[in-house]
């Protein structure tokens, strides 16, 4: 097993993700999966991660050029965007018979070339029926859900954020089973590397719900480490994977970047606390009086390491940006430029004007 430290780390998980900016499709495509939210403080998380990656990104792209690209939402280990490469491995899933309501919504909808579901009203009426969180839901909204889930039906763009269906592109399945499951393995792996083995693992549980029909055994990811597919590296006591395949690219110049709460570079919060010493919290659901960094504090990634946080609101018809930072603020005039760059960049992706 190869020698590391926690910089190396630090370099490869930045390296590994922050490629240097390319189309919306080529990103999307480079990072196999964006994950969604739909909390906009200030935009949503989807666009956080994709202004770094994306020329000339501004909020709100994504959605806009969704529908003349060919991209899917879908789940993975969370909810959101994938190539239709990512689609691919992810179905077929389930191949049990549609139930008679099921089967009617899938037919009004391959009957038009997309549908609102309040469109379904006219035809099946607004049934309703007990979902999985003790709650009603619609009947047909139900069974849209279940249809998207199956692969037979797929988001075709939003309306105010409410989900646009139409009938799914049909896929040959290209590959067998035991390939689509080290192939999705290999995809998380690459998505959160490198990985602590622990975290892997666990986000390959979510396999149980992304593919079902593909049966994880535990044995396999110690085998593709054995086999040359995964890379290992142990830091302070703790195994690291990575594809061993996965392109390095060079490490980025001294930058500002104020992160999603959700990008890969942040995602997995035991890494987060391995890497850079501190612990970061998603506050959006904590009581406001128990809030240590704020409602939407994105951290604060200064060259390597992660020193802070920030959080950037609306103020009149510009954006207010306040910095935290977990020891002392850097008092030297490269990161105050570099600061300001990433303001002037984060107010330009929302079409704003900065206040001190």
């Amino acid at each position: 097993m190869p020698r590391a430290t926690l910089s190396d780390l630090r370099r490869r998980a930045i390296a590994a993700t922050l490629f240097p900016p390319v189309t919306l499709e080529q990103a999307i495509e480079q990072l196999g999966f964006v994950q969604c939210d739909p909390i906009r403080a200030p935009a949503r998380a989807q666009d956080l991660i994709l202004r770094h990656r994306v020329n000339g990104y501004r909020a709100g792209d994504l959605e806009r050029g969704y529908p003349e690209l060919r991209l899917e939402e879908d789940y993975l280990y969370a909810y959101g965007v994938v190539p239709e490469s990512t689609w691919r491995l992810l179905h077929p899933r389930v191949a049990k018979r549609l139930s008679q309501t099921e089967q009617r919504v899938w037919e009004l909808v391959c009957a038009q070339p997309k549908m609102h579901p309040r469109e379904f009203e006219a035809h099946l009426g607004r049934r309703r029926r007990i979902n999985a969180w003790g709650s009603y839901s619609k009947a047909t909204t139900r069974a849209l859900e279940s249809l998207h889930y199956r692969g037979l039906l797929r988001v075709a763009g939003r309306d105010k954020g409410v989900r646009l269906y139409q009938a799914a592109r049909q896929q040959e399945e290209r590959f067998a089973p035991e390939e689509r499951l080290r192939k999705l393995i290999l995809l998380i792996a690459g998505i959160l590397a490198p990985a602590p083995e622990r975290s892997l693992r666990a986000a390959l549980r979510h396999l149980a719900h992304a593919a079902p029909a593909l049966k994880l055994r535990p044995s396999l990811v110690k085998e593709m480490i054995a086999e040359g597919e995964l890379a290992e590296v142990s830091v302070q006591e703790v195994r690291y994977l990575w594809p061993a395949r996965q392109p390095l690219y060079p490490d980025p110049p001294p930058a500002v970047r104020f992160l999603a709460p959700f990008d890969p570079i942040v995602w997995d919060r035991f890494r987060f606390e391995h890497l850079w010493g501190w612990s970061y919290r998603f506050e959006a659901y904590t009581p406001p009086a128990k809030r240590q960094r704020g409602y939407y504090a994105m951290p604060l990634l200064w060259g390597e390491n992660v020193i802070g946080w920030v959080n950037a609101g609306n103020a009149g018809n510009g954006i207010a940006v306040e910095a935290g930072f977990v020891k002392s603020k850097p008092r030297d005039r490269i990161f105050r430029q570099a600061f300001e760059s990433e303001v002037e960049r984060m107010k330009e992706f929302l079409k704003l004007k900065a206040h001190p």
